[in-house]
């Protein structure tokens, strides 16, 4: 990349922020030559990683690597065999990698969710043994504890013995009666590692000992008496003693961890790339960046984009993510407008006077076209947008996020150029335009696509004219050579080029037209005016200067200008116009929002309504069946008794007519029940009431025949004394000739006729032992439960299990009170404690 490009871009004001960021100055350092990769493979590597790493820390992830400052000074005397290091940079190192093995087990707790993150700490290695043992020998001030060797604990504990006693008899000195007179202060000091008492110069033979210096008055003497010479001896040698095995205590310490040097340096590289991640993920959120795509035609489409130190001066990113900024720019870069600056609270590429938002711009060089031009009042954003255009694009090429909505794309550069601002040179004897051409040159020499050219009023600096024709054999020379190109211009000439060359498109910054403040919002296919007069006049220049440069210009610059301006004009009328169609196609959203939502309410009111009245029906069928069972118990408990009166008068023969009376009576009962179940479903008349389907006659082998009171149809297999074999839905039961009704004669038994049934008993599949009903209602339970023992029945099965689990109990309760209940059931029980217990109930069925 070329280095003067990069800094018009401001590119190292970039860098420094995100440097600022480090945690570890290795960290601080690879930040600090961070530059754009060209390799498009490494791009999208670099900007994965820094978005999985920006996602971590806006997760449950945190990234705190604890390194001190001179840590280089503490690996270089680390690098030194034999040397031990200090007890404080031991400590510091210790805490330093125990931060990078506390970030790495977090990292790879989550590593499901973080790839690219596990990756890195992969090599970082667990110093644990060595980290306990610096921290158990040397305390948090770094003094080496005695307890770190049995050695120092003795040579230390001699040493306080002995500093007892010497303190003991130096006090005896500045006690003494005949000893306290001679002495200058009452006080023990230290002289060369001796312990002394300071002794008036006149009285230096009053006490025998050495003298080890005087004041620097000569008035006193620092003198170490004689009986405390040996004492003091002893602590000199047991100091040095104890300063050797502290020396052997950190050196031991040190080269435990010189042992693992490799791994210790690969933990500190791996850590190394964490800081750099978590630097550039942390400045990535505070810009609310997005990883752009890499696009694959060379497209350059930033929507909604915002310079990043303009973010940085309004104290704030964009309220709201990056997908949620709205853009409108077509995507072939033939028109649209800049919408996206228009919310409030909207972060971008130009920021108003006094304002601490930021308007976003779309900067849209989408294949065919290839050359922007950027016209507009002065102070309106062309220059900020033209950075914009070039700085987010070598962000994303150093794997930072960029200031941009979702959408935005981004091509792989080789090589960036800028001509930003006025280059003159006195010292080089360079005027404005030499310096600009002389940067073209440069550029033109140095040019390898994919490349992006910036021009910043490209051709001034000389006669409008030749520059303005210059300007345009410029641009169309970077064009032909296939370089991205973006240019800002004030030239009538360039605006004309822009409006009639294939592949170059014009955009204006717009003005309000009352005011002629700029808006700071980027209409394509719109070439914008240069307001000099009217800025100037916001300025503050005085009217009469104005008025006279007005009549200054030509009739056909006037003609021009309010052209110009009747053009913005229509284009503020249509982007409002635009606006209200947006918002009314959101009410009708809304609406049509609000109707399904109505739709889908009744759709779920009429579905419970649906099931409350399956519910009743089923509650009426239950009912029903009860009621049945009770006329089939009394018909038993009758037939029972006229049995019993029988035995009574020795008579074994039953009286055929009180037997038939009993089936009579039963038989109007099951009628009435019938019918006023048919009536709760449906309105109809009792079976009783129907009329005759037809002339009775015997059933015959073959015809479809209902059977007895309940109406189940079946059809003849057999008959044989008075009775009928009758296959009922696949069960074979007995009745007597009398009790079936013919439906179909044999003939047309195949053929539709219309079902006379009742109560309707829908087919079932291959019948279970085994009911689940846990998470069931009650209501729900107990109806599937219902059903779940007539399959039962029906299959001959006579033991069955309900599951219901523990619960509140509520369910068991339930289905236990419709057991006690129903007829089928001879009894039920909780399972065995192997079979679930209490949570399942085994039901015995009468045979």
């Amino acid at each position: 990349m070329h280095p003067g490009a990069l800094k018009a871009l401001e590119f190292d004001r970039i860098v420094d922020a995100v440097a600022r960021l480090a945690q570890t100055p290795p960290g601080a350092e690879a930040l600090a030559s961070l530059q754009p990769q060209t390799d498009a493979h490494e791009v999208r590597a670099a900007l994965a990683a820094t978005a999985e790493t920006t996602r971590f820390l806006s997760g449950p992830g945190e990234i705190a690597l604890r390194a001190p400052a001179d840590l280089d000074a503490i690996l270089a005397a680390f690098a030194v065999e034999g040397r031990a290091l200090e007890p404080l940079h031991l400590l510091a190192l210790a805490t330093f990698v125990a931060s990078i093995d506390a970030t790495a087990t977090g990292i790879r707790r989550a590593r499901a969710s973080f790839p690219l993150l596990g990756a890195v700490v992969e090599p970082i290695a667990s110093f644990e043994r060595e980290i306990a043992d610096i921290r158990r020998k040397i305390d948090p001030a770094g003094d080496v504890v005695d307890d770190a060797s049995p050695e120092l604990k003795a040579v230390r504990e001699r040493l306080r013995k002995q500093r007892s006693r010497l303190r003991g008899t130096l006090e005896s000195y500045l006690r003494g009666k005949d000893t306290a007179k001679y002495l200058q202060q009452q006080v023990v000091t230290d002289r060369n590692g001796r312990y002394v008492l300071v002794v008036r110069a006149e009285h230096r033979s009053a006490i025998p000992g050495i003298v080890h210096g005087s004041s620097a008055s000569g008035a006193s003497l620092f003198l170490e008496p004689l009986s405390t010479v040996e004492i003091n001896n002893d602590i000199v040698a047991l100091e040095q003693q104890e300063a050797q095995e502290v020396r052997r205590i950190l050196l031991a310490l040190t080269d435990a961890l010189r042992r693992r040097a490799a791994d210790l340096q690969r933990t500190i590289d791996a850590a190394t790339t964490l800081d750099v991640l978590q630097a550039k993920a942390r400045y990535s959120l505070a810009i609310d960046g997005i990883a752009p795509v890499i696009a694959q035609d060379g497209r350059l489409e930033l929507r909604g984009a915002r310079h990043p130190l303009l973010i940085a001066a309004s104290g704030h990113p964009a309220s709201g993510g990056a997908s949620e900024r709205a853009t409108s720019e077509p995507r072939d870069g033939s028109g649209g407008g800049g919408a996206a600056g228009e919310r409030a609270g909207a972060a971008g590429g130009a920021k108003p006077p006094g304002s601490h938002d930021v308007v976003p711009v779309d900067i849209l060089l989408i294949p065919p076209t290839r050359v922007l031009v950027i016209t507009g009042p002065n102070t309106g954003g062309k220059t900020v947008a033209l950075k914009t255009a070039g700085l987010l694009p070598m962000m994303a090429q150093a794997g930072l996020l960029v200031p941009a909505a979702d959408g935005s794309q981004v091509p792989v550069l080789r090589t960036v150029f800028a001509d930003i601002g006025d280059e003159q040179s006195i010292a080089e004897n360079l005027s404005t335009f030499s310096a600009h051409i002389a940067n073209i040159v440069s550029m033109d020499g140095s040019l390898a696509p994919p490349s992006l050219v910036l021009l910043d009023e490209a051709g001034t600096g000389t006669d409008p004219n030749e520059g303005g024709a210059l300007a345009m054999a410029i641009i169309d020379h970077f064009r032909r050579r296939g370089a991205l190109l973006i240019a800002t211009t004030h030239f009538d000439a360039l605006k004309s080029y822009a409006s009639t060359t294939e592949g170059v498109i014009s955009a204006g910054f717009g003005f309000n037209p009352q005011t002629f403040a700029p808006t700071y919002r980027l209409h394509y296919g719109s070439p914008g005016s240069s307001l000099a007069l009217e800025i100037a006049t916001r300025l503050g220049l005085p009217a009469s200067i104005i008025e006279q440069a007005r009549t200054h210009r030509s009739e056909r610059e006037t003609q021009l200008a309010e052209h110009l301006a009747k053009i913005e004009r229509e284009m503020q009328r249509i982007e409002h116009e635009r606006r209200l169609v947006a918002r009314e196609r959101e009410i009708v959203e809304q609406t049509q929002a609000r109707l399904h939502a109505r739709e889908q309410e009744l759709r779920d009111r009429e579905e419970t309504f649906r099931k409350r009245l399956d519910q009743r029906l089923d509650e009426r069928l239950r009912e029903a069946r009860r009621e049945i069972d009770a006329v089939v118990d009394a018909l038993k408990a009758r037939t029972s008794s006229i049995a019993a009166e029988a035995d009574r008068r020795a008579a074994r023969l039953v009286p055929t007519g009180d037997i038939g009376s009993a089936r009579a009576d039963a038989r109007t009962a099951l009628d009435a029940v019938i019918g006023k179940v048919r009536q709760h479903a449906d309105g109809s008349p009792s079976p009783s009431a129907a009329p005759s389907a037809g002339p009775s006659r015997p059933a015959a082998v073959g015809d479809r025949v209902a059977v007895g009171p309940l109406g189940l149809e079946g059809v003849v297999q057999g008959v044989h004394d008075g009775t009928a074999d009758v296959d009922v839905r696949g069960k074979r039961l007995r009745a007597r000739l009398d009790e079936l009704r013919v439906i179909a004669a044999a003939s047309t038994a195949s053929s539709p006729s219309r079902v006379r049934v009742n109560v309707e008993m829908q087919p079932r599949a291959a019948a279970s032992s085994e009911l689940n009903v846990i998470g069931a209602t009650s209501d729900e339970a107990v109806t599937r439960v219902e059903r779940f023992l007539d399959d039962a029945d029906m299959a001959d099965l006579r033991s069955v299990r309900i599951i219901h689990g523990y619960g509140t109990g509520q369910l068991r309760r339930s289905i236990a009170e419709l057991l006690r209940a129903h007829a089928s059931v001879a009894n039920f029980g909780p399972a065995p404690d192997n079979q679930g217990g209490g949570g399942v109930t085994v039901v015995e069925l009468k045979a």
